[in-house]
């Protein structure tokens, strides 16, 4: 699957979420979201990446953005996840990985020198009009929050 660009519209999706509910995209249109895709809950690289998301939800938040968190992780373990770590924003359960594709998040990455396929980990802004206004993909989970508070103009 390509990635996605500047002005691509974004793929539609329902995704069952940590809390027992579900989330759409189509629900969202008229605001702003941010997409963060995710390998695996509860290990160091995400932990830190999702930790980093929820001490910047209310800025993100403040600023009109919805942001969702996706990996393949079960309901129950995003649960676990959300909890541990107190996190505050959505995480949504893409078991077949069906979304995962469609927004170029999965296939062959590098992992410790060796080519394998998996999770690539990338954050997805999408515009009010459900159109793709910032790709990033094969981010680091640390400093990529950051970097996308500044690229947003967020600080």
């Amino acid at each position: 699957m390509p990635r996605l660009a500047v002005g691509d519209l974004a793929p539609d999706f329902t995704l069952p979420t940590a809390d027992g509910g579900s989330v759409a995209l189509s629900a969202l249109r008229g605001g702003k979201v941010v997409l963060f895709f995710f390998p695996a809950a509860m290990t160091p690289g995400c932990t830190r990446e999702a930790c980093d998301f929820n001490e910047s939800y209310a800025t993100l938040q403040a600023a009109g953005y919805t942001v969702i968190g996706i990996s393949p992780d079960s309901p129950a373990t995003l649960a676990q996840f959300a909890a541990a770590e107190g996190l505050t924003y959505p995480l949504a359960s893409d078991a077949d990985r069906s979304v995962l594709e469609a927004y170029a998040a999965y296939g062959s990455k590098m992992l410790y020198g060796k080519e394998v396929v998996g999770v690539i980990r990338s954050t997805i802004v999408i515009g009010a009009d459900g159109r793709v206004e910032l790709p990033r993909y094969n981010v680091k989970a640390t400093g990529h929050v950051a970097s996308l508070r500044t690229a947003l103009g967020l600080g």
